[in-house]
């Protein structure tokens, strides 16, 4: 007789069968016998008899399914506010918990310090759901970043600034600098399954490097170079802005010690008319949009073809920001990411 599945009768069902086993091997029957002929596991008929030992026959009887009546809702709701309060508000290893994320796991154990009421990870994972967390690959932050000082960025200075360049008639840019290697890759690539995908290219490496700043008009400047960033070619990026604006240009960039540079100082001062240099909170790279024109170029101008020479890595990164250049409306689109909504008006 084929084995059927016991777990699909009613809990009415189940317990006569679990009784009709065990009556069957009281009455002299081997396991075998009774298995075969009730149509269910040896093991099963087994497991049956030893609960009958164990614990009567109240063992037999049957049960309530599902989760246990209250699962899942251990917490008062007072409790569970304080719990996805400090999700929000706090990182594992500043409740002094040995975890990087707020995995399950890691909610589970903060409940169970904080309130003494042990969750496994499955009733966890319902809290979340229910307080409206969702798993997401986080955003990089530096140890070194001053909460305080993005906050009053955020609140104080910028506002202060866009009010300062309105009332000029000033363009606020924001400005970076990045590398570009020949043997950066994006994406993923078929291949047959269990067998990692290879990139071929030239053993050869070699980069360049770019500077751009963008507005939340859709304005474009770059320039693209061989040699390393120094304070010659940051001077010389400058006054290509200057010129190619006919109005005072406010520059907002980061802490990079060219930026600092004591002749870069002195040229800023003699061209004050012409451009205001704003350093953004230091270790705070989310917060300039120019970031999002960095990694399109990265993702898209270089990610997913392989340049056979720097002449060609130059000549790509160059086309695809003069397409850029072309279209405003794309750049705009970089200000709509959610760090960076704040600079969008």
């Amino acid at each position: 007789m084929t084995n059927r599945d016991s777990r699909r009768l009613s809990p009415a069902a189940q317990e006569e069968l679990r009784r009709r086993a065990v009556a069957a091997v009281q009455n002299g029957a081997t396991r075998t016998e009774v298995a075969h002929l009730l149509g269910v596991p040896r093991q099963t008929v087994g497991l049956w008899v030893q609960a009958y030992k164990s614990g009567g026959e109240d063992a037999l009887a049957a049960k309530r399914r599902g989760r246990p009546k209250g699962s899942g809702t251990k917490l008062l709701p007072w409790q569970a506010a304080q719990i996805a309060k400090a999700l929000k508000d706090q990182r594992p290893e500043q409740l002094k918990l040995p975890f990087f994320l707020w995995t399950r796991e890691a909610v589970a154990l903060l409940i169970e310090r904080r309130f003494g009421i042990e969750v496994s990870r499955w009733t966890a994972g319902r809290y979340l759901k229910r307080w409206g967390f969702t798993p997401q690959k986080p955003v990089r932050r530096a140890w070194e970043q001053n909460d305080a000082a993005v906050r009053r960025w955020l609140k104080e200075e910028y506002p202060q600034l866009r009010k300062e360049a309105k009332q000029e008639g000033a363009a606020i840019y924001w400005g970076d600098e990045m590398g570009l290697r020949s043997d950066h890759s994006v994406g993923r690539s078929y291949s047959p399954k269990g067998k990692t995908p290879e990139i071929k290219g030239t053993g050869q490496r070699f980069g360049c490097n770019m500077i751009s700043a963008i507005t939340n008009q859709g304005a474009l400047s770059f320039m693209v170079f061989k040699e390393n960033f120094t304070v010659a070619v940051f001077l010389r990026f400058l006054r290509r802005l200057t010129r190619q604006n006919g109005r005072r240009v406010y520059l907002i960039v980061d802490g990079h010690p060219v930026h600092r540079a004591k002749l870069v100082q002195a040229w800023l001062e003699k061209h004050s008319d012409r451009i205001r240099l704003v350093r953004l909170p230091g270790y705070s790279p989310e917060l300039n949009p120019d970031e999002m024109l960095n990694q399109d170029v990265k993702s898209n101008a270089l990610g997913r073809e392989r340049p056979a020479s720097r002449t060609e890595l130059i000549q790509r990164v160059r086309s695809y920001l003069h397409r850029r250049q072309r279209q405003p409306h794309i750049v705009r689109r970089y200000f709509e990411e959610c760090h960076v909504r704040y600079a969008a008006a």
